[in-house]
C-alpha cells in the first residue's frame, strides 16, 4: 500500500498564510483525485477540499474563501493553501487520494479514499 506524505505544517500566528504539500511517492497524483481533510482535537475528521482526476476543485461550504487547492502535475504534488489562519484552524492536516476511478471527488465521504498521510500539524497560535 502507497501512502501519500504530507508536510508544510508548524506553529504559525493568527493571520498568517502557508502552504501544505502532498507527494505520492509510486503513482501519479493526476491520475486520481485527491483530496485534503483536517481533524482537531476531540472532533471528527471534517472535509476541506477535494480535487477530480480531470482538474476540477470543491470546497466544502464552510471551507471557501480561506483555502485553496492546487495541484502541480510536473512536480505531482497537491497543495492546501490557507491564508489569514485562525486558532480555530489548529488541527492535523491530512492528504488522500482515490484509486477507484470513480468521478468527481468527496469532501464529506472519507471511505472514498483508498491511501492517506500521516498527518501534518497545523498549530495557531500568538
Amino acid at each position: 500500500q502507497v501512502q501519500v506524505v504530507e508536510s508544510g505544517g508548524g506553529l504559525v500566528h493568527p493571520g498568517d498564510s502557508l502552504r501544505l504539500s502532498c507527494v505520492a511517492p509510486g503513482f501519479t497524483l493526476k491520475s486520481r483525485a485527491a483530496g485534503w481533510f483536517r481533524q482537531a482535537p476531540g472532533k471528527e475528521r471534517e472535509g476541506i477540499s477535494c480535487i477530480t482526476n480531470d482538474g476540477t476543485t470543491y470546497y466544502k461550504n464552510s471551507m471557501k474563501g480561506r483555502f485553496a487547492l492546487s495541484r502541480d502535475s510536473a512536480k505531482n504534488m497537491v497543495y492546501l493553501d490557507i491564508i489569514n489562519v485562525k486558532p480555530e484552524d489548529t488541527a492535523s492536516y491530512y492528504c488522500a487520494t482515490d484509486s477507484s476511478g470513480a468521478p468527481g471527488c468527496s469532501v464529506y465521504y472519507t471511505s472514498n479514499y483508498d491511501s492517506w498521510g500521516q498527518g501534518t500539524q497545523v498549530t495557531v497560535s500568538s
